[in-house]
């Protein structure tokens, strides 16, 4: 399959846009991926063939900052689609507010800028269910919800969601017929390429290590990593996307003890030091006042985030694994890369 287009994937050794690359690259495109630094360049290379890719004909690499607007101007140029996923996740060293928010959106209104000087024809942000269902409790959040930002969000959460306003702001006004997408997933599970890998894999390492002794009682939906990278190639290729924000969820929403379960009942042995008990959330309580980790948390225990993905199905096509298979295809990548001890 030759098509030739290319396309810059921003915060190419992230574990979203490593299997974004991997899904172009199947298809034909040309994938121009930014780095921070040219030094992780190998390394992303490894982890890609990890998943299945075995020519680098058509991958290169650009180094961009975040927060230097003249390198993503010289990322751009050249290409006819950008997927952003590159911002500061959970995992960051970020201490304020404002360490998130400020280089979430300046990247936004930085990528978006470059693009519409490159003459780039859509841009796929990736933003985050945390732009969706924040701030608020209902049965089930749909794309038109917002979250509503008050002091139960959490820092990232805020930056995703002001970010992606930006973004909507930015097309509606200074776009001049650039098109976006926008895709919105829940916590990101799947096969890990290594040991960097999304925030939410954490809570299967720590199951599977012993650190989690008993499950918080909160409720998440997930979503296999290969299918958030399927969602985002339908958002930039299919006409019907542009304009429009996708929930990438697998189904019903879990608990950390549903969770637990899958992998006790699947895994044998390898599961024995997985929780099998719930902790009350009094006692979670308590512990966050001396465990900043622990705080981001307790606004969200007890409620239950049930999200829909009958937009991305209907309307795309779009067909994800199911919960299981997401949360067991994560579990097996973990053991196989020893990055659990069992």
């Amino acid at each position: 399959m030759e098509n030739k287009e290319t396309v810059l994937v921003t915060g190419g050794s992230g574990f979203i846009a490593n299997y974004c690359m991997i899904t172009l690259l199947n298809n034909g495109y040309k994938v121009k991926a930014t780095l921070r630094s040219m030094k992780k360049a190998e390394l992303v290379k490894e982890m890609l063939k990890k998943g299945g890719v075995k020519d680098f004909e058509n991958l290169s690499f650009v180094e961009a900052e975040l927060s230097n607007e003249k390198s993503w101007e010289d990322a751009a140029k050249g290409c006819q689609y950008v997927i952003h996923t590159a911002s500061p996740t959970p995992n960051t060293d970020a201490k304020t507010e404002d360490d998130f928010i400020k280089p979430a959106v300046d990247g936004v209104l930085y990528v978006l800028n470059a693009a519409k000087k490159a003459g780039v024809k859509r841009v796929v942000l990736t933003s985050a269910f945390g732009a969706v269902g924040m701030g608020t409790n209902k049965n089930l959040y749909t794309e038109k919800d917002w979250t509503e930002l008050n002091d139960t969000v959490a820092p990232y959460q805020k930056s995703k969601t002001i970010s992606e306003k930006a973004a909507w702001d930015f097309i509606a006004n200074e776009g001049k017929g650039m098109e976006l997408s926008v895709v919105n997933p829940t916590g990101v599970l799947g096969p890990v390429l290594s040991d960097d890998f999304s925030h939410s894999i954490q809570t299967i390492k720590q199951m599977l290590n012993g650190e989690m002794r008993s499950c918080p009682k909160l409720i998440f939906g997930y979503v296999d990593v290969r299918d958030v990278a399927d969602l985002h190639f339908k958002a930039m290729t299919m006409p019907q996307a542009n304009g429009e924000r996708f929930i990438a969820v697998a189904g019903q929403s879990l608990s950390f003890l549903d969770t637990a379960n899958i992998l006790k009942n699947n895994l044998g042995v390898k599961a024995a030091k997985v929780p099998t008990k719930e902790v009350p959330n009094w006692l979670i309580r308590f512990f966050a006042i001396f465990n900043s980790k622990l705080k981001m948390v307790t606004p969200l225990l007890g409620s239950v985030k049930h999200a829909s993905n009958e937009k991305a199905k209907n309307l795309l096509g779009w067909q994800p694994r199911s919960n299981e298979e997401a949360i067991l295809a994560t579990a097996n990548s973990l053991i196989d890369l020893k990055i659990v001890n069992v």
